[in-house]
Parts: C-alpha cells; structure tokens; sequence
C-alpha cells in the first residue's frame, strides 16, 4: 500500500467538477461525481491534454484538447476500453481527500 496523501477538502470541489491536483511528484486529476471522489493520471494517453481541466459528464470527461474520452471510475477510454488511463485509490476523512500514490 503506498502513502495518502491529502491533495483537497471536500468543499474545493462541487459535483460535476474537476481540478488538477498533485501528489508525490505526481500530476493528477480529482473529479467529484455525485459526491464520489477520483482521482486519474491527469495527462491524456493521446496528446498529453490536462484532464483535470475536461469537462465532466456524469462519470467521463472529455479532454479539452482533442476530445478524448475517459471513465473516471475505471480508467479506460471510451471508444477503446483496452486502453487506460493510471487511476489511484481516494480516501475521504472527516471533508479531507487523500489519494494513495
């Protein structure tokens, strides 16, 4: 199990909303769906588009560069489920959001 760390509380994000975040080196997009955190690799697989800065529609969001499509939940591209994105465990503690990297 690798360390969490805190990239956001709660109130930062409403549902329906993405941002950039960062962990560990790492540059990550967090998404609020309904209440539910995730957390993915912010770099699109395609063009290297920001993710984080997509728009989010129930569970996808689209990169704002080219139009790719990626389930937040699970990582994999919409028209091509074999291909995925790196997607990192979230822990929410007391309106704290930790990702484990």
């Amino acid at each position: 199990m690798g360390a969490l760390i805190k990239v956001a509380d709660t109130a930062e994000l409403k549902p329906g909303e993405g941002k950039v975040v960062e962990a560990a080196g790492k540059v990550l997009a967090l998404f609020n769906v309904g209440g539910t955190f995730y957390v993915l690799d912010n770099t699109c697989l395609h063009r290297g588009g920001p993710l984080g800065e997509g728009e989010l529609e129930g569970t996808i969001v689209t990169c704002p560069w080219h139009g790719w499509r990626w389930d937040v939940a699970t990582g994999a591209n919409t028209n091509n489920p074999a291909v995925k994105i790196a997607c990192f465990p979230v822990k929410v503690d007391g309106g704290s959001i930790f990702v484990e990297t």
